[in-house]
């Protein structure tokens, strides 16, 4: 089975940063350990509120990140006309809002259609690669098909929530194979640990993991280093069988 992508979510470095308005930790230095250690890409989610990244970090990580750079965004006028400034490898359009602790579900693909579609001509017309974070649902899949994008990363955020449940691993499965089979790279993410990593990461049709919050938390323990490479090790182990 072909190799599994791991990009690391660099947000919650930022967010120990913001706690105290300090200089450190520095979260491109954080990327910079991240590649190091295994990392094939790196992810950064800029929110409306810039309650973690700042557009600093941003701009530093759209210039020298050594791997390929995700830039996490809504699909407002403001973040379009950062990302076709910056041209990062990659956009990965979400969902937002001020009052969530975390991002809470997919893009609703056929809400607010017109500002969707103008933020990812937009995109298309700086050469940005685009992908769209979605729940594990066909119509949803079929609506960012039709849309064009190169990728959707599915939420695995309830599977996560409740890895004992068949029938959620089973939804992100059958969502991949209908990605796939769409012409759809299929990307997951969301609330994925070392202990739930195993069953997403065996999916032969999803490609690319993006995580964040747990190898940041592991991190406290063991070092950022450490912590990539444990996660890389649970992805491959999973893979392989």
């Amino acid at each position: 089975m072909k190799m599994q992508r791991l990009y690391i979510n660099i947000d919650h470095v930022a967010t120990l940063r913001q706690a105290r308005r300090a200089r450190y930790p520095d979260p491109v230095a954080a990327a910079r350990l991240c590649e190091d250690a295994g990392a094939d890409g790196i992810t950064a989610h800029l929110r409306e509120d810039r309650r973690h990244i700042q557009d600093a970090d941003i701009e530093a990580l759209a210039a020298g990140a050594r791997t390929p750079f995700n830039l996490e965004m809504a699909a407002t006028a403001e973040m379009t006309a950062i990302a076709t400034r910056l041209r990062p490898h990659q956009v990965t359009l979400v969902p937002e809002k001020r009052e969530e602790v975390t991002t809470e579900g997919g893009l609703d693909l056929f809400h607010d259609r017109d500002r969707l579609q103008s933020c990812l001509d937009a995109l298309a017309a700086a050469g940005i690669r685009t992908s769209l974070f979605i729940d594990p649902d066909r119509r949803q899949i079929d609506r960012a098909a039709a849309l064009r994008v190169a990728a959707i990363e599915l939420h695995t955020g309830t599977y996560c929530h409740h890895p004992e449940v068949p029938a959620h691993l089973a939804a992100l499965q059958d969502a991949s194979r209908h990605a796939r089979a769409a012409g759809l790279a299929v990307h997951a993410g969301h609330g994925l640990t070392l202990e739930n990593v195993g069953p997403v990461a065996a999916i032969p049709e999803c490609e690319e993991l993006n995580i964040g919050h747990s190898i940041v938390g592991h991190a406290v323990f063991v070092g950022l280093v450490e912590a990539v490479r444990a996660m890389r090790q649970a992805m491959d182990r999973a893979r392989a069988r």
